[in-house]
């Protein structure tokens, strides 16, 4: 009996221990909604100059759990990205697909210059991770500018 309420007890402290970390569950879709529009409003506020200091930074407030934020222009030119900053030394990404093929910096383009906001599917490494995962991906654009800001879920 007390040797089960002393591994209960454990249990209990290793759960607490992971969810304070973050690292118990990904990040929600309410989360990176909020996160988009704080972005978007950071860009309008602040200028994507500035803004994209922060988003582009690993440390930042834009990185949490298992995702970022990462900003974009509808030429399909990555302007920040925290965790492949390498990603913004292109002069634009339409050309590149992920595993299964897709094209989905076009898809970004259309949703953010189209609908204005949208979800998308596609394959993309996890933060620190090599092999891809199936991802979804939220896209706003950000309102009377070419830039549009986006945040994703693994699922």
């Amino acid at each position: 009996m007390k040797k089960s309420i002393q591994t209960t007890a454990i249990v209990i402290m290793l759960i607490a221990c992971f969810a304070a970390l973050g690292w118990a569950e990904g990040a929600t879709k309410e989360e990176v909604l909020a996160k988009c529009e704080a972005a978007a409003k950071l860009i309008q506020e602040k200028g994507v100059e500035m803004a994209s200091q922060t988003i582009g930074d690993k440390e930042g407030p834009f990185v949490w759990k298992d995702t970022y934020v990462f900003l974009m222009d509808l030429d399909g030119k990555m302007i920040a990205h925290p965790i492949k900053p390498e990603l913004t030394q292109r002069d634009n990404l339409l050309q590149v697909a992920d595993t299964d093929g897709k094209p989905l910096f076009v898809e970004f383009v259309q949703v953010a210059g189209n609908k204005g906001e949208g979800w998308v599917d596609y394959m993309w490494p996890k933060p620190g991770e090599d092999k891809p995962a199936a991802k979804s991906s939220f896209i706003q654009r950000v309102k009377g500018t070419p830039y549009f800001v986006g945040a994703g879920i693994y699922k």
